[in-house]
């Protein structure tokens, strides 16, 4: 059952020629029309559209997932390498029926150093990339590889693969003697949740997952015989909400929903300067002044129903955006570049981080920029912000023990009285970080980094994680810097000291 509610319903106007065209839209979606989004689309989507068979065709995945969980029942801790629309899915699956599930989506050594601090005997470990040359991902395979060896324990027993068919992951684990699960290849990542991107790492760890296609292929049912839920939310989001959207799990019982929500719609809106902004935001009653969508409670939008039928809602609700706002939401064109950049600055440091010289420090950070202190630096910073514009915070930094570093986005957003969205990096590089270089041209950008005490090799490369977050973070910074965003970086060469010191600086303004 769905239940639309909020303050924005009383303007619904079905009889808005915008509305009868998403109506039409809907109906050309069902039978996967790869036209809805232009010409120039047409070749993308007519092969990413099978996420809308996902709830009936994954039921195909149950007998072997049924199997995967009796093989590996027994173990105690499972780990998820991916990025992503590989990781935020699962993620918030495994935090709404309070299922324990590490969820590796960083190469920050701290927090890659909490995967590695557990009984490899009692771990399984799931690698999902649908090519497999994801860097991150890439680079975590390699070290549990090493890992499970090095303890003397097979690493055939304790990894399993999620690929796209025929992909290079697949091939090469298939001769290595992997476990291996294949997914659509017509489904693309951040569509991904109810394919075996999704279900592999809930069966894992121990969630009904025919319950979740049960509950996604009732609701898409329901909104093909009355599309009016799925179309009202679309044309309010595409005419009567502006560039920014704030989320908020608060109450919902489903945490992680919004994260993953903002990925699936920065990423898949984003671009030719136009697109919606999910900004996540703490709780009710505290956010900036633009269109508010919750799932319980009150706000300009209220979706309410269950976790999975949430998934093909707003799946389908953003490829109607899409087409009210003719882009193509299945491309990514501008995501390449933060990887580019950061495969540059790998093979210009042969290896080996360059020691980089602050503009100025204070205290335990260095500032990066303009600012002679963090108070001149961060005023000089909100200064420079275009009217209408957003500020994303980027913390390359653990999302465990410097979980503080968050509460920076609702300060900063009511110092600089605009919207604030904070990401942990490297992982909104898959997510909003394509709207940061293709939506609209007005942000500014804030990126965190921290020294790291102990490195971890990466086998196979003349670099380690303390590297390549570093490769990444200054990557994606150049590509900004090139497009002449606000750009500054704080350093904390103390984390814990530095965060409070920021904090401390962000009060004081």
């Amino acid at each position: 059952m769905i239940k639309l509610s909020g303050n924005a319903i009383s303007k619904i106007d079905r009889n808005d020629v915008r509305y009868k065209a998403l109506t039409a839209f809907h109906a050309r979606l069902a039978t996967k029309d790869p036209t809805i989004w232009g010409s120039a689309a047409q070749a993308e989507a007519s092969i990413r559209l099978n996420w809308i068979d996902l709830p009936e065709s994954s039921r195909e995945l149950l007998p072997a997932l049924d199997a995967l969980y009796a093989k590996h029942r027994d173990k105690k801790t499972v780990i998820l390498c991916g990025m992503g629309g590989s990781s935020l899915g699962p993620e918030v699956i495994a935090q709404s029926f309070k299922k324990k599930l590490f969820v590796l989506d960083s190469t920050d050594p701290n927090y890659v150093a909490h995967a590695l601090n557990c009984d490899l005997a009692s771990a399984v470990v799931i690698v999902s990339s649908k090519s497999g040359s994801t860097i991150e991902t890439a680079s975590q395979r390699a070290l549990f590889e090493s890992a499970f060896t090095q303890a003397g324990l097979n690493p055939q027993q304790h990894i399993v693969i999620v690929t796209d068919p025929a992909s290079p992951l697949d091939q090469q684990s298939r001769s290595g003697g992997y476990t291996v699960i294949n997914a659509d290849p017509h489904v693309g990542g951040r569509f991904s949740v109810l394919s075996a991107f999704g279900l592999v790492p809930a069966a894992l760890i121990g969630v009904d997952v025919s319950v979740l296609l049960d509950n996604a292929s009732e609701t898409k049912s329901n909104f093909l015989s009355n599309p009016s839920t799925v179309v009202d939310i679309a044309y309010l989001l595409a005419y009567h909400a502006g560039q920014y959207l704030t989320f908020t799990d608060e109450g919902s019982g489903m945490p992680g929903l919004s994260d993953w929500a903002e990925q699936l719609i920065a990423e898949s809106t984003g671009k030719n300067e136009v697109g919606r902004l999910p900004i996540v935001i703490e709780k009710h009653g505290v956010n900036e002044e633009v269109f508010s969508v919750a799932y319980t409670g009150s706000a300009d939008l209220v979706v309410e129903t269950d976790l999975a039928s949430q998934f093909i809602i707003w799946e389908w609700v953003t490829a109607l955006i899409g087409a009210a706002l003719e882009i193509d939401p299945f491309n990514q064109p501008n995501v390449t570049e933060a990887k580019e950049q950061t495969s540059t600055l790998l093979n210009e440091w042969g290896g080996v981080l360059p020691t980089f010289t602050p503009e100025h420090t204070d205290a335990e950070v260095e500032i990066f920029g303009s600012g002679e202190n963090l108070t001149d630096a961060l005023e000089k910073f909100i200064h420079a912000l275009v009217p209408g514009g957003y500020i994303a915070v980027m913390a390359y930094l653990d999302r465990r023990d410097d979980a503080k570093i968050s509460q920076i986005r609702e300060l900063l957003s009511l110092k600089a009285n605009c919207p604030v969205t904070f990401g942990w990096g490297p992982r909104f590089l898959h997510s909003t970080g394509q709207f940061h270089k293709g939506g609209q041209q007005n942000g500014a950008f804030l990126q965190i980094t921290g020294d790291v005490a102990s490195d971890i090799a990466i086998p196979g490369q003349n670099f380690g994680f303390k590297t390549l977050v570093a490769a990444q973070a200054l990557g994606d910074g150049k590509a900004l810097s090139s497009r002449k965003y606000p750009l500054l970086r704080f350093n904390l060469t103390n984390r814990s000291a530095g965060i409070d010191h920021i904090l401390q600086a962000l009060n004081s303004l």
